[in-house]
């Protein structure tokens, strides 16, 4: 046949059928698809802070130990409160006209899932520190530290963001930890990573596979578990021993706070966060986040009132139920 003896109309025709099925194949399914699936409402679009923040978590391999989404298998429920949709990444654009990076979905589970970080952790003291040295706040966390992000100054200027490293940490650096603007993006992006709500009415996929619970009887009317809570909110920067990291995180053992009468203030710091005091990070409002009801935050007063040497009184959910009224109010004036 002539069009294989003309290697210019071989290799013409060849490029034509490439591109035709290129088209078919690849990009109108993927037009219909983005026709398909359009951002959830309430979605907001990167800041262009978390945008420089995203290229440094890929320049620096992040994805290769992070995944940012939430299989709708029941083991993952601990990283959303719901399985990921493709609405979730419909409105995540390609880096530049040559890159495309948009997802980064990830493959391996080295470290946790991210897709709901900026919820579960969104402190930017809390993530500065961890980003110097993971070891600070999570002892036996394998993840490298990234150094490089931050510098070290005698004398930081008033813009300078400060990182609060403790003082066995600086291996006897004198000086002070400063975050650079890299560091700064990153954080912002880590922050922007929110599971966001579905419209009102529309309800989430189930969580399959869901494992069998061995069913403990246990007294009606039960608490639920404060120790857990602790765990899960407020372990990393206080420790499991409740004395926090001297210079980063302030120790709940014989708090006069936890040991207090005055249960607006320690109400109000777990569900509004607190900043008031130069020498340690900005508490976030790790009681919204999590949407703790009256039950929780009275499991976790509890338990860390009569832990670690602790001895203060005990509180019910009834008079924590009339304090948290009173403190949502009062936030809203």
């Amino acid at each position: 046949m002539e069009l294989f003896d003309n290697h210019k109309k071989l290799f013409g025709t060849a490029t034509i059928m490439f591109i035709g099925l290129t088209i078919l194949v690849a990009i109108m399914p993927a037009i219909r698809n983005q026709d398909m699936n359009q951002p959830l409402p309430s979605a907001e679009p990167l800041s262009p802070e978390a945008v420089k923040g995203k290229a440094i978590f890929v320049a620096n391999g992040c994805v290769a130990c992070h995944t940012q989404q939430v299989r709708n298998v029941d083991m993952d429920k601990m990283w959303g409160a719901r399985p990921s949709l493709a609405a979730d990444y419909a409105d995540i654009h390609r880096t530049d006209f040559w890159r495309n990076t948009a997802t980064l979905m990830g493959t391996e589970r080295t470290g946790p899932d991210l897709t709901d970080i900026g919820s579960r952790q969104p402190s930017k003291d809390w993530n500065l520190v961890h980003l110097y040295n993971p070891r600070i706040v999570v002892k036996e966390s394998i993840m490298p530290a990234y150094p490089w992000l931050f510098k070290l100054k005698k004398e930081p200027s008033k813009s300078d963001v400060v990182v609060n490293v403790p003082a066995e940490y600086m291996r006897g650096k004198e000086g002070k930890i400063v975050a650079t603007e890299d560091a700064l993006y990153l954080v912002a992006y880590l922050q922007s990573l929110k599971q966001v709500k579905l419209p009102d009415g529309t309800q989430a996929p189930a969580f399959l596979y869901k494992k069998e619970e061995k069913k403990i009887a246990s007294a009606a009317g039960a608490e639920p578990d404060g120790k857990a809570l602790y765990a899960t909110g407020c372990q990393s920067c206080h420790q499991a021993n409740g004395e926090g990291l001297p210079g980063a995180f302030p120790p709940l053992k014989r708090s006069p706070i936890v040991m207090g009468d005055n249960l607006e203030m320690y109400v109000d710091i777990i569900m509004n966060g607190y900043d008031a005091r130069a020498e340690y990070g900005v508490m976030s409002a790790v009681g919204t986040n999590m949407e703790w009801t009256e039950h929780e935050v009275t499991a976790i007063i509890n338990y860390e009132r009569t832990s670690w040497g602790n001895n203060g009184k005990k509180v019910t959910p009834e008079e924590i139920k009339k304090i948290m009224e009173f403190v949502k109010l009062k936030a809203a004036q």
